[in-house]
């Protein structure tokens, strides 16, 4: 079994942001040479996040709006964590979010349904943050 592992880097001018990936995972899947097997792609940072969806933006709106209802960024007061950093509510964003996915390679490419995509969820930017692929298969 081949293994394969790429970083890359987010750098999102905005707090909050949904970047898609797609394309930079299905160039590591070509760059591995691995036709058949799977792909984990995972935020390495506690305020992002990597999952799939749609890309419509109506749908990120969506988000944003529904993640602001539960974790609202303010006032930073109302958490505990709060201190040296005000991003309490990007921590709790991530965990509704999720922190990576999984995908299917097959004939080198990535097996998606019709509208599936792979999206990078910041909920504390204006810094570089990293993203892993790891690809197995052979």
């Amino acid at each position: 079994m081949k293994h394969y592992r790429q970083e890359i880097t987010i750098n999102s001018p905005h707090r909050r942001d949904y970047i898609n990936i797609t394309s930079q995972v299905q160039n590591a899947i070509s760059a591995s040479g691995i036709s058949e097997g799977l792909c984990l792609v995972n935020a390495m940072h506690i305020t992002a996040s990597v999952f799939i969806n749609d890309n419509e933006s109506g749908l990120h709106q969506d988000f944003e709006r529904w993640l602001e209802k539960l974790a609202p960024e303010k006032p930073h007061n109302q958490y505990k964590h709060n201190g040296f950093e005000d991003n309490a509510d990007a921590h709790l964003k991530r965990q509704l979010m999720g922190r990576e996915v999984v995908c299917a390679v097959t004939k080198g490419k990535l097996d998606f349904g019709t509208w599936e995509q792979i999206f990078y969820g910041e909920y504390d930017g204006k810094r570089p943050k990293r993203i892993l692929i790891k690809i197995i298969g052979e």
